[in-house]
């Protein structure tokens, strides 16, 4: 089937929210994506930060292939061999005691808004209701997570919002401090802002939010969905402030999502004890979250990041691309080069869109975010000489800009 007839067809019969590239994918190797003519895309947003093994990865394919040949669905009414398994796993890696599974990161975000009220609840005579959550910030686009976003161009459609959310300037302690009082019952922010423009929640901020909400019988939310999961050379992104053995430290609650199901939809909510005291049987449930072949896929994601020490190689290729990046901020459109691991952005003075769209036509896979911030999230298998080809085309499609720009003035 062409690309022509695959458009029409979704032109006359699917709801049209999403601006795609004018590309029909067929299959995918490693770090890259393959079209029907045979053309080679270097996928630099892993399917936005969902294939973080790349495509067609042999231990992926084998357990798959294993376990389709067994029930694809369990309810939750009864027990399978894999949901349990995975949750000891993910509780090991982040310190968290208890989970929840979901099917995708904005129901994670659901759910722990949820479980937030619940735990405030447990004492009615307190009216604690009210979110902070960040400036800038993505959440999600049901109401509940909407409601917590930070931006208007994803709100305002869809107004009135869900009441009791507030939002504190990015990384400002004062303000946290100064909009927090009796009625928070969570601070909830992306340790890492993915849509916001790749912008990372600082140290003083984190533990001055952990700190807050624990002094005054408030929880702290972590939305990890993005920035989670080994994308930054940790298991989480929050254990740079916080490592699994610090209890204290640690969020009361953590979304996550992205690569956990390996394509296959999945997400999950993570708890302390004491939120998940508050949870009782019936106050939440889901149909298709934590089914055999989601968790089996997933308990492969952890052993092959386990067994060929990713995320030592997560940190390790993500300083090289970081550093390879530097090489383009010297170019007047450049406003600011950032991030870690393996979630980097290229912020410029200039719209993006168009500077994606050229890279797109010579088989680079990427996105702008914020309008002006280009954004990567590589697959973990990516190798430096793919950085580098990518760093070539990158600076060579800047430098052009930079001399249009030139020429406008």
């Amino acid at each position: 089937m062409q690309l022509d007839h695959i458009k029409e067809l979704e032109s006359k019969y699917l709801l049209g929210t999403y601006a795609r590239y004018d590309v029909l994918i067929d299959r995918g190797t490693g770090a890259y994506l393959i079209d029907k003519a045979n053309k080679r895309y270097l996928d630099l947003l892993a399917g936005i930060g969902v294939n973080s093994l790349g495509y067609n990865h042999p231990r992926v394919k084998h357990v798959l292939r294993k376990q389709i040949k067994k029930p694809l669905h369990v309810s939750n009414l009864l027990y399978h061999e894999y949901q349990g398994r995975l949750a000891e796993k993910l509780s090991q890696v982040s310190g968290l005691d208890r989970i929840f599974f979901t099917n995708s990161g904005t129901e994670s975000v659901e759910g722990c808004l949820k479980f937030a009220r619940a735990w405030a609840n447990r004492n009615p005579g307190k009216r604690r209701f009210r979110f902070l959550a960040l400036a800038d910030s993505f959440h999600g686009r049901t109401f509940g997570a909407l409601s917590a976003t930070g931006q208007k161009k994803y709100r305002d459609p869809f107004e009135p919002m869900v009441p009791g959310f507030d939002f504190v300037n990015f990384n400002d302690v004062a303000d946290l401090e100064r909009k927090f009082n009796d009625e928070v019952c969570a601070v909830m922010f992306e340790t890492i802002q993915g849509e916001g423009g790749i912008r990372m929640v600082s140290e003083e901020f984190y533990r001055a939010a952990r700190q807050l909400t624990a002094k005054n019988d408030a929880l702290l939310i972590c939305d990890e969905i993005q920035c989670g999961l080994g994308r930054t050379g940790r298991w989480y992104a929050f254990h740079k402030f916080a490592p699994p053995s610090d209890k204290a430290m640690l969020p009361d609650l953590v979304a996550s999502a992205k690569p956990l199901g390996l394509g296959i939809p999945l997400g999950a909510i993570l708890l302390k004890q004491h939120v998940a005291d508050a949870i009782q049987i019936g106050h939440h449930g889901t149909t298709f979250g934590g089914g055999p072949l989601a968790c089996r896929a997933s308990i492969e994601y952890f052993n092959v990041l386990e067994e060929e020490n990713m995320l030592a190689r997560v940190r390790e290729v993500g300083e090289y691309f970081l550093k390879r990046l530097e090489e383009v901020r010297t170019l007047p459109v450049v406003k600011e080069v950032r991030g870690d691991g393996l979630m980097l952005a290229v912020e410029l003075k200039i719209p993006g869109k168009e500077i994606v769209k050229q890279l797109l036509q010579q088989g680079f896979i990427l996105n702008c975010t914020h309008e002006t911030v280009l954004r990567m999230l590589p697959p973990f298998v990516i190798k430096e000489k793919q950085i580098d080809k990518f760093v070539r085309a990158l600076k060579s499609v800047l430098e052009v800009q930079n001399v249009a720009s030139e020429n406008t003035r």
